[in-house]
């Protein structure tokens, strides 16, 4: 993968969408400038069954229509089925080389947070890691306690080839100390999803 697909790394799924349709802030994301986009379709009220796999595809199709890889959050299944630019998957999922058995030559991401963690996403074939939460983060319930840049500097230090993702907390006003200490790009959930001016707040992102 292209290191700078990382840059604005967009996660979405309709429980974070509130103000409008989610296919609609989706397509202004893309409009505005994302280089990769995660299907996170999560949540106490998040779609099921046939209106879960037609949602994907809507994203999807989006997404192909702007050339931007679509990445599936854990569901392998969903992943093949529906066939995926990728996978992104976090400790709590599947091993990560059981994942890269299955999904084949699919773009693959892993959710670290330890060095170990890295030190194996990296031997079982990972093409991009995420780490975080860098700072404190509302999106998700089970957020572990933020990280900080260190340790992301620290990654980028012992892995200088390795494609990396900050995620957790991230906003237009912090996102460069995330690029300063070696990340390749930011992943970001509320940040887009809460804009008020979404193609404004993806050009600050990637500055």
């Amino acid at each position: 993968m292209k290191r700078k697909q990382l840059a604005v790394y967009f996660i979405m799924g309709s429980e974070n969408v509130t103000e409008k349709e989610p296919l609609v802030l989706l397509e202004e994301a893309l409009q505005g400038g994302i280089t990769m986009f995660q299907f996170r379709e999560k949540g106490e009220h998040a779609r099921k069954g046939e209106a879960y796999v037609q949602f994907a595809k809507a994203c999807q199709a989006l997404c192909q229509r702007y050339d931007v890889p679509f990445i599936v959050n854990d569901d392998v299944a969903l992943a093949l089925k529906i066939g995926a630019d990728g996978i992104h998957i976090g400790q709590d999922d599947e091993a990560v080389l059981d994942v890269k058995k299955r999904i084949g030559s699919m773009l693959l991401g892993v959710s670290t947070h330890t060095m170990d963690d890295v030190a194996e996403a990296v031997a079982n074939g990972a093409d991009y890691v995420g780490i975080g939460p860098i700072f404190a983060t509302t999106s998700k319930d089970d957020a572990k306690a933020p990280a900080g840049t260190d340790f992301l500097h620290r990654v980028a230090t012992a892995y200088p080839a390795l494609p990396i993702v900050a995620i957790g907390g991230i906003t237009e006003e912090n996102a460069d100390q995330t690029t300063r200490a070696g990340a390749d790009g930011v992943a970001v959930i509320s940040t887009i999803c809460r804009s008020t001016n979404v193609r404004e707040t993806i050009q600050h992102l990637q500055r």
